[in-house]
């Protein structure tokens, strides 16, 4: 998932690090999301939830929305088939990791297996049965049904701003593939303008195999081959249930955002682009349907265009905002915060790839240089990963990263085949590689990153470690708002003047059986809108690679396979991991939960969950 950087918690597959859990807390399990009580007291209802952001949510439209600042917005607004618990409890050790990993029914009456008859044909057949009195707030509420899911998958190859990872499901469910590029061959006709009467007329007239709906609260998807990790990708918010309305727009546009429709606890009763968006509580959503999420403050307030980490957290101790939406924790205050013991104040474990270095292949720019493997192979060299990893707060609470697979995920092997000072940049190589290039007196490159404090400071480390090597870096800094959304354009990515380097961060969509959720969004060949391999990288031994792992009949086989996978991405320097982080959170002294102090987590959000606070002193 694009991540807010350094505050994507992705703790590690419990199977693979159970050490690395059981050093952060014990062996405790969370409390059940059915909890009511705290050892504070009781829930209080009512009050404004306050949150600050720098840029943002970049997408509201779920179809789009694949961000860290999204997905903790669309928890209030949007529910899914199947979704994950929330933790509540710091201690979580092994058995509540598994719990918070593994996904539960929302919408769904049961999450289906063999053994319920939801799995059927070899693994091949999934059906959902949908709860009644799930509504939209509509006037009057209307039931969501399974036509809703269908409406939401075919608008995943929308021409205008398609699903955030079509690898996922294209591969997977039967007839979806061949639907998106019937309907990119379609738009592709200058005839047919992607205005939004066109774009509903499309998908209102073709269908997709794998996909039916045999009465009004039953969906059933078949697959084109089983997958063991089918159940975890309808988990993920793309999967929303999309209302008839939206018909109505184009997807993804102002209209849509501004005229939403919610089945969750919450619904958007204002939304300015870059300034502000208010949720209240959605009088259509019922307690009685949704175990998952509650409806404790009235009213959720998000004020963005506040950059500086310093500033979100003082606001925060003045108790004049309550949580941060989209920027990493100010880096000088977490040794403070550890020493005071603030019981605000929590670092959750993780393993990510937060932040990196993207290269943007089809960049003109320079002569072609991001297209020669020497040139990237210099700046893998380059780059001081030490300096980077102090503007986050030192090594207490981030890793240094060589890999493309991070630890506790399957396929990771530790290894550097780019040795470079302990992490502090090899000088010396560079300008080597440079010269071998056809650089012998450097270059300049445009550097695209976020503008927030501290993503300003990580793009200042990163020009200055590059700097003694020969290499000038230019800067374009963006909010998160605009800044995946233009890194992901990769058909406007090929002109001069583009971008050549860019620092996203990401983290695994899920975990347990979870290879495929991290060298296939981010490298595999999908060169389209949208998308997350920002470089455009096209390699058809690493695309073979990601075919037999997803298709191995065992985890070992598969890990193998991913772990080939992860050699061909570094040995031709598609880009360089920098960090896996651990994720430090802070709320006001008006927050509580059914738990602890801490905020309320859920990972597949990697941050806090909205719909599970409440708010003291309004």
């Amino acid at each position: 998932m694009r991540a807010i950087p350094a505050r994507f918690t992705a703790l590690a597959v419990a199977v693979l690090a159970a050490g690395a859990l059981a050093a952060c807390g014990g062996s405790s399990s969370p409390s059940s999301s059915s909890s009511s009580g705290t050892s504070s007291g009781k829930p209080v209802f009512g009050g404004t939830l306050n949150i600050v952001a720098a840029g943002g949510p970049d997408h509201i439209d779920t179809v789009s929305a694949y961000y860290t600042a999204d997905y903790m917005l669309e928890r209030g607004y949007t529910r899914q088939l199947l979704q994950y618990p929330y933790a509540v409890d710091k201690k979580i050790g092994d058995a509540g990791w598994k719990a918070l990993t593994t996904p539960e029914a929302d919408m769904a009456t049961e999450v289906p297996s063999t053994s319920n008859g939801g799995i059927t044909d070899g693994g091949k057949v999934y059906t959902f049965h949908i709860k009644q009195g799930v509504d939209w707030n509509t006037s009057p509420p209307r039931q969501v049904t399974a036509s809703d899911f269908i409406r939401e998958f075919k608008a995943f190859g929308n021409p205008v701003s398609p699903v955030g990872n079509p690898l996922y499901y294209g591969s997977t469910i039967k007839g979806l593939q061949s639907y998106m590029d019937g309907e990119a061959k379609y738009f592709a006709d200058k005839a047919h303008k992607p205005t939004a009467a066109n774009i509903a007329n499309y998908q209102n007239t073709h269908n997709i195999s794998g996909l039916s709906a045999p009465d009004p609260l039953t969906l059933k998807i078949t697959l084109m081959q089983p997958a063991g990790d089918f159940l975890y990708m309808m988990a993920m918010p793309f999967t929303s249930a999309r209302p008839v309305e939206y018909d109505k727009y184009v997807p993804n546009s102002n209209q849509l955002d501004t005229n939403t429709i919610s089945d969750g606890p919450y619904q958007i009763t204002s939304y300015v682009a870059g300034k502000s968006m208010t949720m209240q509580r959605n009088p259509a959503w019922k307690q009685s349907t949704d175990s998952l999420r509650h409806q404790y403050v009235k009213t959720v307030q998000l004020t963005m265009g506040v950059s500086s980490a310093q500033t979100q957290l003082s606001d925060e101790k003045a108790g004049t905002q309550d949580l941060v939406l989209d920027t990493p924790f100010e880096p000088t205050q977490i040794g403070v915060m550890q020493s005071n013991n603030d019981p605000k104040f929590y670092v959750w474990p993780g393993s990510n790839t937060v932040p990196y270095v993207v290269f943007n292949q089809r960049s003109p720019n320079s002569g072609g240089a991001m297209t020669k493997l020497a040139v990237r192979q210099a700046i893998e060299y380059g780059v001081s990963k030490v300096a980077i990893q102090k503007v986050y707060g030192g090594p207490a609470v981030t890793q240094i990263l060589n890999t493309a697979i991070p630890p506790g995920n399957i396929g990771y092997k530790n290894a550097n085949i780019y040795p470079d000072n302990n992490g502090q940049g090899d000088a010396a190589k560079c300008k080597s590689m440079l010269k071998q290039a056809g650089y012998p007196n450097g270059l300049t490159l445009n550097d695209l990153y976020l503008n927030d404090s501290v993503n300003t400071q990580v793009f200042v480390a990163l020009q200055a470690s590059l700097k003694s090597c020969g290499i000038t870096l230019k800067g374009k800094g963006e909010p998160g708002s605009s800044y995946f959304v233009d890194l992901g354009n990769s058909p406007e990515n090929d002109k001069a003047g583009t971008w050549d380097l860019g620092q996203p961060g990401w983290y695994p969509d899920w975990y347990g059986p979870n290879g495929r959720t991290i060298i296939s969004p981010l490298f595999q060949t999908n060169c389209v809108v949208n998308t997350n391999n920002y470089g455009c990288n096209n390699n058809a031994q690493l695309n073979a690679l990601i075919g037999k792992a997803e298709a191995a009949p065992s985890l070992t086989e598969a890990g193998n396979f991913w772990a080939q996978a992860d050699s061909n991405v570094m040995q031709n320097a598609v880009f360089v991991p920098l960090l896996s982080q651990q994720a430090p959170y802070y709320s006001s002294t008006r927050v509580h939960n059914a738990g602890s102090s801490a905020i309320v987590y859920t990972p597949n959000i990697g941050g806090a969950d909205i719909t599970n606070v409440w708010i003291s002193g309004s």
